[in-house]
């Protein structure tokens, strides 16, 4: 019997140029559909979505108070390259208590797959108390691979977060029979 868990979601555009033009962020309400309209994820409920300046001290003030309202997963779009603004991976290391490397090694792994230009994305994931924090690249065509890799994991991860017995036991027990997660999936 599943215990039916809300996943609380918010999502982040990190873009100085977005927020002066908040109708070009394209990733955004990208990120928004696919969570709302996915037939995998249980439950999922908007928190909000939000655009906010490539600012340290704003990333990390909107990632905390996104994990202190309740969010279980919280998506960050853009800041991840090269460019001297791009801070976001360094905000979110301030916010997160522990990193989730193997999420980052997917993300990468399928991005790197679509093109060679991955490799100049800085990604991280990681967790703040129950909260799980993801940061994607800008482009929605990236958004969209990337939620390809999160969309299978992301209903475990919560339960894990929220010590959902029930389901993490007969996800676990599902592992075992078929052998592999990519079989459950």
């Amino acid at each position: 019997m599943s215990e039916k868990l809300l996943m609380l979601v918010g999502i982040i555009t990190i873009s100085t140029s977005k927020v002066k033009d908040p109708e070009s962020d394209v990733s955004g309400p990208t990120l928004e559909t696919l969570f709302s309209e996915s037939k995998v994820l249980k439950d999922v409920k908007i928190y909000r979505r939000d655009i906010i300046n490539d600012q340290m001290q704003r990333i990390v003030a909107h990632l905390e108070s996104f994990a202190t309202n309740g969010c279980d997963v919280v998506i960050t779009t853009g800041g991840t390259g090269f460019a001297p603004d791009d801070v976001t991976p360094e905000a979110t290391r301030k916010v997160i208590q522990r990193e989730c490397n193997g999420i980052v090694q997917a993300l990468i792994n399928r991005s790197l797959a679509a093109t060679p230009m991955a490799a100049l994305t800085r990604l991280v994931a990681g967790i703040r108390d129950h909260t799980l924090i993801i940061n994607l690249p800008g482009s929605p065509k990236a958004c969209k691979e990337c939620f390809e890799v999160l969309e299978p994991i992301l209903n475990h991860a919560v339960d894990l977060l929220k010590n959902a017995k029930t389901d993490i036991a007969q996800v676990h027990s599902e592992i075992q029979m078929e052998g592999s997660i990519e079989e459950v999936q």
